[in-house]
């Protein structure tokens, strides 16, 4: 866990992995929540018969946008930011899916900072951050991501 109390604690950590999160598994029972959530039925990710039938490993597949919205979960012990009024999610510069996640895998992190810096009296953080599964050669997702961390009035 890197301790970051200023912009300048996390200016030191530009350009380092700032962290590995533990395997987390996917399960079909994950990936009908996040259908029913999100109203995405694709039957690639819903329908275990077909996809026995259609799918080349006979699996059902997790949503890519499911796996994009574990990156909070999977990266909250990477840095603690302190003295803060508030954090935002900012957004994502760049997402890239690269491959599937097939039901029964399991993911993890892996996040690089790429710059911090001081934007609208706050530290704008961007990130990069890999999900990768068990057992694959590329990660199932690379996303330039953006939070910002705004710190109390120390007057």
């Amino acid at each position: 866990m890197h301790l970051i109390k200023s912009i300048e604690d996390a200016k030191v950590l530009e350009g380092k992995e700032v962290g590995l999160s533990d395997w987390v598994d996917i399960d079909q029972q994950k990936i009908d929540r996040f259908a029913k959530a999100t109203g995405d039925f694709q039957w690639i990710h819903v329908d275990t018969e077909r996809a026995k039938k259609e799918l080349s490993d006979g699996k059902t597949i997790a949503h890519g946008y499911f796996v994009l919205s574990l990156i909070p979960v999977l990266t909250s012990n990477f840095i603690k930011v302190e003295n803060l009024t508030r954090a935002i999610n900012f957004g994502c510069n760049k997402i890239r899916f690269y491959t599937t996640v097939p039901v029964g895998s399991r993911v993890r992190a892996r996040a690089t900072v790429l710059q911090a810096r001081k934007r609208a009296g706050a530290l704008h953080l961007l990130s990069n951050v890999k999900i990768e599964v068990e057992g694959e050669r590329k990660p199932a997702c690379i996303a330039e991501t953006i939070g910002m961390y705004f710190f109390k009035d120390r007057s």
